[in-house]
């Protein structure tokens, strides 16, 4: 065999090593989604006009509040449970500490009951919710969140979800971010069902008000109850994306600009401890010195000594050190792959 013969024949036998074609591979993912995330992306051709639409139409509504016919006491209160049931417990509790990071372990009637609360928030399906977060964290305030306010402060709080996405994006966010949940029935359940939890809720208000008073009764419930509560809750969540980011104290140092701001945190449950979060996001209270309440921790406490919630990660930790420092594809699809108990004996 001639000398060309045999250099040619070794180079057709080398093959990528398969630790190269998953970096290379990773490298494309992250490419798409930073894409798919991009600010450049909002477009007329691009908008979700589902998601705008039903976010223009409760805005809308929330300004029939100022209606004084359509006000009631009754109306006033389920806004107020609601806020804090759908808030606290769905989101904060639900979506968030438990499904997004894993900070304790819900049995199976206590898990249903809070991704109940976190759909009919009106916030996203539990996946799309828990994929997105943990995007977000390993990205955190560098090319690829998807909601930074570094890009823009009305980017980060509320024009990002004007976006359209498209299909095999949510299929590679779901892959990347959250493998261990989608395969697991009950989030699967919640995924499919996600716009029926709030047309059923619609409805509910709208029967029990008018059973109760007529249809004046029932458009305050469906108004205070959906309209005002949900307008409120999505502007305290997002303030946590944008005000967070650019306004307030640090108790440790983090990679990103995160900061912990005290009125963010009344009006979301303690979510607005938000430096600590992203300093420790396994630590299940937000809250890390005596004066940041947390609203939200009071309520995993209570499940706690129920037994409802169990492997409760509460240590808080000590010094300004973080542990946000390596934010790797492995390290993340690690933290992701971990077992989540659904149920317990």
């Amino acid at each position: 065999m001639s000398g060309n013969a045999a250099a040619t024949s070794h180079s057709s036998d080398v093959r990528p090593s398969p630790v190269n074609t998953k970096r290379t591979q990773s490298e494309l993912d992250t490419d798409q989604l930073k894409q798919a995330f991009s600010r450049s992306r909002l477009k007329r051709e691009n908008v979700d006009w589902v998601v705008t639409s039903f976010l223009f139409f409760i805005h809308a509504g929330c300004l029939l509040a100022f209606v004084p016919a359509l006000f009631s006491w009754q109306g006033l209160a389920i806004c107020l449970v609601m806020h804090w049931f759908t808030c606290s417990i769905g989101v904060c509790l639900g979506y968030h500490r438990f499904l997004s990071h894993k900070s304790l372990k819900l049995r199976a009637p206590a898990k249903f009951f809070v991704m109940v609360a976190g759909c009919l928030s009106g916030e996203g399906s539990p996946m799309t919710w828990a994929a997105t977060h943990r995007l977000h964290h390993q990205k955190s305030d560098q090319d690829g969140d998807p909601h930074s306010p570094l890009v823009g402060s009305w980017w980060s709080h509320l024009l990002w979800l004007f976006v359209k996405r498209k299909r095999e994006d949510k299929q590679l966010l779901f892959k990347k971010y959250i493998p261990e949940l989608v395969d697991q029935p009950m989030m699967q359940f919640f995924e499919r069902t996600f716009a029926m939890w709030l047309w059923v809720q619609g409805l509910v208000l709208l029967a029990a008000g008018w059973a109760l008073d007529g249809w004046i009764m029932g458009a305050s419930f469906v108004i205070w109850g959906m309209c005002v509560r949900m307008t409120a809750a999505y502007h305290s969540t997002w303030f946590v994306n944008s005000a967070t980011h650019l306004w307030g104290y640090r108790n440790y140092d983090t990679r990103d600009e995160s900061r912990n701001l005290w009125w963010v945190a009344l009006v979301a449950y303690g979510e607005g401890w938000h430096n600590n979060h992203h300093a420790h996001p396994s630590v299940a209270p937000a809250g890390h010195r005596w004066w940041e309440v947390d609203m939200t921790w009071w309520a995993i406490r209570t499940l706690q000594m129920t037994g409802l919630a169990y492997d409760v990660r509460d240590r808080i930790p000590k010094g300004r050190q973080a542990n946000d420092v390596e934010t790797a594809d492995d390290k993340v699809l690690a933290q992701a792959a971990r077992p989540l108990t659904e149920t317990a004996a």
